[in-house]
C-alpha cells in the first residue's frame, strides 16, 4: 500500500491542535493509503510542542520535528519535505483552513499519475476584502512581470507532491529567500489543480502580518522577475523625455526660459526619486544574493519525535 506524508506546519498553534487531530480522526477513513502525520514545530513559544509530545506519545504515526527557533512557515514546510517517507505528500497549515476533506481528492489525482496539486482557494471569508483584493493584484503583477512561471491566482501554500516531485524540491530549490508555492508550480511535470473554500481559522489569529505579507510578495516578484533591475533603463528613458519637453519648452517661452526656481527643484526631486527608488531595488537584489552565498542553513533541527531520516 502507497504511504501518504500530511506536513503540518505549527507555531503558536497550541488552541487549535488537539482540533486539527481530532477532526482528522473523523476523516481518516476516507483516506485510502497509508498515512503519517508530521508535525513541524517552528519554534512555538506557547505549549504546543507538549500537545504534539502527548499526541506522539499515544500514535506512533505521529511525527514530531521541532526546530531550533522560528525559521518560517516556508522553512517548515521544507523541513517537513525533507524528512517525509512517503509517496506522496500534501502540505497544509494547522489552523484548518485547509480542508481535510480535501485529502481524499488529493489522493485521487496521485492515483490518476498526477505529480504536483496545487490546491486554489475560490473565496476566504475570513480574510476580509483588502487582503482578498491585495492577494489577486499581486497574482496579476506577478503574472505580468514575470517571464519564468505563469502562477494559478489564489494558489496557496496547501498542495500536493508524488515522491518525483518531492525529490526535485529536496534537491534543487533550496534558496534562502523563497516563494515555495511558486516553485511548485515551475517545476513542471504532470499537474493540476483542485479548488477549495478555505474554512475560518478554528481558533487564534493568523501569523501572518500585514508586514510580512509585504515582505513575502517582494521577495516572490524578485525571485521570479528581473523587471525591476531594468527601471533603471526605463527610468533613464523616461526622465530623457522629460528633459526633451522642459528644453523644448524652455526655448519657445516668450521670456526665453521657463521661470526656473520651481521647475529646477521639481526635476532635482524627481531625479534623486528616481535614484534612490532603483539603488533600493539593487540594495534588495544584493541581499539575496548575500544570502545566498552565505549558504546558511535553511532550518536547524533541535529534536524529533518518532521519525527517523527515510527520505
Amino acid at each position: 500500500m502507497k504511504k501518504l506524508s500530511l506536513i503540518i506546519s505549527v507555531f503558536n498553534e497550541e488552541k487549535v491542535l488537539k482540533e486539527f487531530y481530532q477532526h482528522f480522526l473523523s476523516i481518516k477513513d476516507s483516506i485510502s493509503w497509508e498515512y503519517e502525520l508530521i508535525f513541524v514545530n517552528d519554534g512555538s513559544t506557547d505549549a504546543s510542542l507538549s500537545i504534539l509530545k502527548a499526541l506522539a506519545a499515544q500514535t506512533p504515526s505521529i511525527k514530531v520535528l521541532s526546530l531550533s527557533k522560528n525559521f518560517g512557515h516556508e522553512a517548515a514546510m521544507i523541513a517537513g519535505i525533507d524528512h517525509a517517507s512517503g509517496d506522496g505528500i500534501v502540505c497544509l497549515d494547522a489552523d484548518l483552513q485547509h480542508p481535510l476533506e480535501c485529502i481524499a481528492q488529493i489522493i485521487g489525482k496521485l492515483e490518476e499519475g498526477y505529480e504536483v496539486i496545487t490546491m486554489v482557494r475560490t473565496e476566504n471569508r475570513s480574510a476580509g476584502f483588502m487582503k482578498n483584493l491585495t492577494s489577486g493584484v499581486f497574482y496579476k503583477l506577478i503574472n505580468i512581470l514575470s517571464a519564468q512561471v505563469h502562477l494559478r491566482e489564489n494558489a496557496s501554500d496547501f498542495f500536493a507532491l508524488d515522491r518525483r516531485a518531492a525529490d526535485v524540491v529536496r534537491n534543487h530549490y533550496r534558496e534562502k529567500i523563497r516563494f515555495l508555492r511558486g516553485y511548485i508550480q515551475c517545476i513542471g511535470f504532470k499537474s493540476t489543480s483542485i479548488n477549495y473554500q478555505a474554512s475560518p481559522r478554528a481558533a487564534g489569529e493568523s501569523h501572518y502580518s500585514f508586514k510580512k505579507l509585504v515582505r513575502l510578495s517582494v521577495n516572490a516578484l524578485l525571485c521570479f522577475s528581473d523587471f525591476p533591475l531594468k527601471l533603471g533603463i526605463y527610468a533613464g528613458l523616461g526622465s530623457a523625455l522629460i528633459g526633451f519637453i522642459v528644453l523644448i519648452y524652455s526655448l519657445f517661452t516668450i521670456s526665453g526660459a521657463p521661470s526656473g526656481y520651481t521647475t529646477l527643484i521639481t526635476m532635482i526631486c524627481f531625479m534623486f526619486s528616481i535614484q534612490f527608488i532603483i539603488l533600493g531595488i539593487l540594495g534588495k537584489y544584493i541581499a539575496i544574493l548575500f544570502s545566498e552565498i552565505k549558504d546558511r542553513p535553511i532550518y536547524i533541527i533541535e529534536d524529533t519525535i518518532n521519525l527517523k531520516d527515510e527520505s
